[in-house]
Formats: C-alpha cells, sequence, structure tokens
C-alpha cells in the first residue's frame, strides 16, 4: 500500500513505452524534469516515477531482474516484454512490447512514496500513447482519487484524442508557461504569487531525482527559427530563446562536479544558430576550465553553422557524438521541406570537421525515409552521396506528425488514417510507403547500410 498522504507533495510520472522497438538514447522526460525543479522551487515535495528506467530502482529492485546491457556514454536497451499488438496493428508482422519497468516491479517500488496529491505525467511520441493510457491506468489503480494532468508531445499534438481517451483529469497542452502554474496551484490549493515562469530563468532541471545518473541531457535554448514542413517543434515550444553561455557552462560542471556526470546529450533543436554568440563562447569556456567530459548531439546540428573554427571546438571540446540533419542530398525536396541546408553547405561542414580531427563513421548523418511520394531511388542516391562525401549515413523513418505542412500531404498518400489514429503515425511501420517505395526497399537499403 502506499504510504499516507504527504501534504503539497507531487508525483511526476515518465510512461511506459508500446512500441515495435525502442532503444534509450539519451532519452529522459526533460521538460517534466524542468518541471519538478520549478515545483520544488515554490517548496513543493516533488517524487520522479519514471518508469522506462530500470536502472533509477533501488539494488534490491533490480537484483531480480536481468538489467539490459549499457553501451558507451550512456546508451543503452531498455528493460522489455511482449504484449499484444493492438488491433489496428494486428497486420504487422513485428513483436510489440512493453518498454520499461515490469508493472509488477514498479508497484513495489511506488509503495515506498507517500500518496501524492497530484500526479503530473507527460508525454512523447503521439504513437506511444497505449503505454501511457496503461500508465494512467496504473495509477487510478494504485492511487486511486488522486487527480492526474498530462502534458507533453501526444498531449499537444494529438489534444482531442487526449481529452476523449487519455483518461487524465485534465490535458495541458503546449509549453510550459504561467496559465499552466496557475491550473496546478489551483489543485493543490496554492496561493503563493506565481514566479517567473519563462525559460531564461528556469532552474536546473531536477536529474538528483534519479539514484545514479549515466548522463545529463542539458537544453541551452528553447524552439528553431527555422520551419521545416516534417518538424513540429513550433507548435511545442515557444518563440525562440537562448540562455546566457556563462550560466551553460555553470549547469555543465554543476552536474560533472557534484554528481559525476560524465556524458551530456543535448537536446537544442538549434544549437549552434549564431555560434559566435553562443556555442563558441560555451565550449570555449568549457576548454578553458579543463572540463573533461563528453558531448552527444542526437537531435541534428545544422550545417550551414559548421565553419572551421566551430568544427575544431566541437572536436577539442569532446562532442563525442555527431549528428547532421541532411534529410535528402535531392536539392528541390531540400527547398520544398524548409531550405535548411544545401549540398555545398554540407560538404564544406563534413570537410571542416574531417580536418579538425573527425573519422569518417564519426559524422552521422540524419536522411529520411519514406517521406510523403519519396521514391527509394532518392533515398539511394542521397546515400551514395553522403557515402562519396566521407560520413556515415543513418536512415530515419518518416513520422507523420499532426499540425505540420507535411502532414497535409501524408493524409493522402499514406493508406492508413493517420487523421484519426496516431498509432499510425509510427516510424515503423512506414506509413506513406507506396509502390515506389515499399517497406521491403527500406529493409533492403538498412541491410545494406549495415554490410
Amino acid at each position: 500500500m502506499i504510504r499516507p498522504s504527504q501534504k503539497n507533495s507531487i508525483l511526476l510520472v515518465n510512461p511506459w513505452i508500446h512500441d515495435f522497438a525502442a532503444y534509450d538514447f539519451w532519452l529522459k522526460p526533460l521538460g517534466l524534469l524542468y518541471l519538478g525543479s520549478i515545483l520544488r522551487a515554490r517548496g513543493f515535495e516533488v517524487f520522479l516515477l519514471d518508469c522506462l528506467n530500470l536502472r533509477s530502482l533501488p539494488s534490491k529492485f533490480m537484483a531480480a531482474l536481468k538489467t539490459p546491457k549499457r553501451r558507451n556514454f550512456g546508451r543503452g536497451h531498455f528493460y522489455k516484454e511482449n504484449i499484444p499488438k493492438p488491433e489496428v496493428l494486428r497486420d504487422i508482422p513485428r513483436q510489440y512490447r512493453r518498454y520499461g519497468v515490469p508493472p509488477d516491479v514498479l508497484k513495489e517500488f511506488l509503495s515506498a512514496f507517500p500518496r501524492p496529491q497530484l500526479i503530473l505525467t507527460t508525454s512523447s511520441m503521439t504513437y506511444w500513447y497505449t503505454g501511457l493510457f496503461e500508465t494512467i491506468g496504473f495509477l487510478r489503480a494504485n492511487i486511486p482519487g488522486v487527480p492526474i494532468l498530462l502534458g507533453g508531445t501526444y498531449a499537444t499534438l494529438c489534444l482531442d484524442h487526449a481529452r476523449r481517451c487519455s483518461g487524465a483529469d485534465r490535458v495541458l497542452p503546449g509549453p510550459w508557461d504561467g496559465e499552466k502554474m496557475q491550473v496546478i496551484s489551483e489543485y493543490l490549493g496554492d496561493s503563493a504569487p506565481l514566479a517567473d515562469e519563462e525559460f531564461l530563468f528556469w532552474p536546473y532541471p531536477a536529474f538528483d531525482l534519479y539514484p545514479r545518473l549515466e548522463y545529463v541531457c542539458l537544453l541551452t535554448r528553447c524552439g528553431c527559427p527555422f520551419s521545416c514542413t516534417y518538424c513540429a517543434v513550433s507548435k511545442l515550444m515557444k518563440d525562440f530563446q537562448s540562455r546566457p553561455p556563462e550560466k551553460v557552462v555553470e549547469e555543465i560542471i554543476y552536474w560533472n562536479v557534484k554528481f559525476g556526470a560524465l556524458e551530456f546529450a543535448f537536446y537544442d533543436d538549434a544549437l549552434l544558430i549564431d555560434p559566435a554568440g553562443h556555442i563558441m563562447k560555451i565550449l570555449q569556456e568549457v576548454i578553458r576550465r579543463g572540463i573533461r567530459c563528453n558531448f552527444h548531439t542526437p537531435n541534428a546540428l545544422h550545417i550551414k553553422m559548421i565553419d572551421q573554427e566551430v568544427a575544431d571546438l566541437l572536436y577539442r571540446s569532446r562532442f563525442t557524438t555527431i549528428r547532421l540533419g541532411l534529410e535528402t542530398s535531392n536539392e528541390q525536396v531540400q527547398i520544398e521541406t524548409g531550405g535548411k541546408v544545401n549540398n555545398q553547405e554540407f560538404q564544406r561542414a563534413v570537410r571542416y570537421l574531417r580536418k579538425a580531427g573527425y573519422a569518417g563513421e564519426e559524422i552521422g548523418v540524419y536522411l529520411m525515409a519514406g517521406l510523403p511520394g519519396q521514391r527509394v531511388e532518392e533515398v539511394e542516391e542521397s546515400i551514395a552521396f553522403v557515402k562519396e562525401i566521407g560520413a556515415k549515413a543513418i536512415l530515419v523513418e518518416y513520422s507523420p506528425i499532426p499540425g505540420t505542412p507535411m502532414f497535409e500531404k501524408a493524409k493522402q498518400m499514406s493508406s492508413f488514417d493517420i487523421q484519426n489514429e496516431p498509432l499510425f503515425h509510427n516510424n515503423s511501420i512506414l506509413p506513406c510507403q507506396w509502390e515506389g517505395f515499399t517497406w521491403g526497399d527500406f529493409k533492403r537499403l538498412k541491410e545494406k547500410l549495415r554490410r
């Protein structure tokens, strides 16, 4: 049984994932952790239930389970269990799984917490909503009577679906702001004056809620000045804002010195914009202070911002994981999808990075596969182009995102009802495959890249 209620206590919940595949590429609920730190600053007692993170549990809970191996730099597999596929995915010939801590173990772990006044749960991919729904049902069964508020990506992009189907008491879409703080305060009976909730004034995210830190996620900027047709950042973030470089360095030192964190993953969507006024100042100070850690960019870097000075700083400051966002080498498609890069800029960036010291296999280049109307020949040409330039091609399956310009084209091309069923946004099923680009084509390309 859960412990007696504790006044002003809030439970933060990162839900399970249901999917055909999931992997921990520095995957943490950064927005939820920021919210936890904001609430703690207002005097609330905050607890974290991360349904994904087996390694966040005390040792006694991990002893009976086979903990998945971790790879270098904090990445690794989630614990997983086979579960039945949703009915609408029954014809997909792949095994469906729950990723995260088994429910019986999670229930025992939850019993160590006091009964909260309020539960705040986040959401991520739109097609992961069944894992979210299972999580909400689990919370209802084990902590009955406590209000549950839902936010995050799915809650924003599929608002009507979330309100109708999630089972949450209230859905709070969009980026964090004072209005959401007002709603939370009303649920908690808190009459304290509202603090400034602007991104620039947020305290460090509450990574200390984890008993061990394998890595820390950094957000130095909120939003993105570009408008790529396949991307929803403009709907998920406010206007483009940047933290002062010296504040970013102070945060890196805080996690590195106080908690021993050695791996840092940047969650920025526009880390390299205005490099001289932002990232270069950060990296110069990291080098000057002799901070020893590894940096990773799972989100793609903007290619046109990389010159030789930037490339040298990336290498010298130990940016270990470099990912570039080319998406396609087809120049017409580059223009149609937002015009953020062209092939000449890509060639220059790779040349600068290699001169700085990166080997070709260390320069990962994202290429989109399965865009609406895309032919397999376009992807093959893009792969060949990346290899010829001397970098590593990484295929990324297109996922239709509601509210983006490309979503309208995807609705016309897809044989799935992506308008009404978020499960069909799953990139694992290649939602916009057609006779010009089939699932067989995609598997063949992936196998060729592995060889």
